[in-house]
């Protein structure tokens, strides 16, 4: 049995708290930022805020104190959304030593610096012993116990064995990979596919046009991907193509839902107002996309207008008309 620290108590992190705390397999401390998110927890073992409606096991510990939560803990499971993410590493840094092992869970890109979280964990903390988890997963799903598969990737193959080994159960599956940059830019990029995908739901356009787009979003995923160091295939498997199937077609995607709001003729501002704190990463990670797409000479015609959707208020159906019209291609 090990000691985890969960760092974050969104849906996604309550729901991986779940998975290590069932069966009594590990003592799982989790920290809320909310103190609304620890008291839900505490007194009903349920995160009313962020995932209704599922059991917390009683094992799991919910504190608002980041010190207890990282005191003798083995590993950490950094599940704070992208933005948060180099102000927690350097809180961490602060207080604990840098030779537990750190999972990233977080899907995004550092704004700025085009970081990838296990970089940011790295450069803000000093973490040596990283890995990166990803994959098709949506929280409702995991916490409910549905059988599921993700990728942890490391340059340390003792890390991600150490991973797989204390994180996979009956219906918790885990492959490893030393592709950490495949596995992290395949997570974050296909957040803003899915974008796009919700915007071809909300102009009502049909099963033809969803098929085009998640495919040639792949092809522009695995463009820059490779450009950045990854190998194609891991694009091609859970952390790639899998995410990107599940995030583009999914109801529980909140960055389709994002998209289908757009395509309606909905503003981005009011949209993101009735999330209710919840984080749609693609609307972030659109800027670092095209970052990284410019430092490396790869060219991105979807994120290119869903960035103009997003954030110069382009028309959802003058975007589509340009990705249609652009000049013809070999595929």
């Amino acid at each position: 049995m090990s000691r985890v620290a969960v760092i974050g108590a969104g849906a996604w992190g309550t729901a991986l708290s779940i998975v290590l705390a069932r069966g009594g397999r590990h003592q799982v401390q989790l920290w809320a930022l909310e103190g609304e998110v620890r008291e839900s927890i505490e007194n009903r073992r349920t995160n009313d805020r962020f995932l209704p409606g599922y059991q917390v096991p009683e094992s799991v510990e919910v504190t608002n104190s980041l010190g207890d939560a990282l005191r003798q803990a083995e590993i950490l499971l950094t599940v704070m959304p992208s933005h948060h993410a180099r102000g927690l590493y350097e809180q961490i840094k602060a207080l604990q030593p840098t030779g537990n092992i750190v999972v990233s869970a977080t899907k995004g890109i550092e704004n700025g610096s085009y970081k990838r979280m296990t970089e940011v964990a790295a450069d803000a903390a000093g973490m040596s012993r990283v890995a990166a988890l990803s994959g098709p997963t949506f929280a409702k799903e995991v916490a409910r116990g549905d059988p599921t598969a993700l990728t942890v990737a490391s340059a340390d193959a003792d890390v991600s064995a150490t991973v797989q080994r204390e994180f996979s159960d009956p219906m918790f599956r885990i492959y490893t990979s030393d592709d950490v940059v495949g596995v992290e830019l395949g997570g974050s990029l296909k957040n803003v596919i899915a974008i796009a995908a919700g915007v071809v739901e909300g102009l009502n356009f049909g099963h033809n046009t969803a098929a085009a787009l998640i495919t040639r979003g792949l092809a522009e995923i695995t463009r820059l991907a490779v450009a950045c160091g990854a190998r194609r295939e891991t694009l091609s498997g859970l952390a790639g193509m899998g995410d990107l199937v599940l995030t583009c077609t999914g109801g529980l995607s909140r960055n389709r839902t994002v998209g289908v709001e757009l395509g309606r003729g909905r503003k981005l501002r009011d949209i993101m107002a009735g999330m209710h704190g919840m984080v749609a990463e693609g609307v972030l990670t659109t800027d670092a996309a095209l970052g990284l797409a410019s430092r490396y000479g790869i060219e991105m015609p979807i994120t290119e207008q869903m960035h103009a959707i997003l954030h110069e208020e382009k028309s959802p159906k003058d975007a589509i008309r340009e990705l249609m019209s652009r000049p013809g291609k070999e595929e």
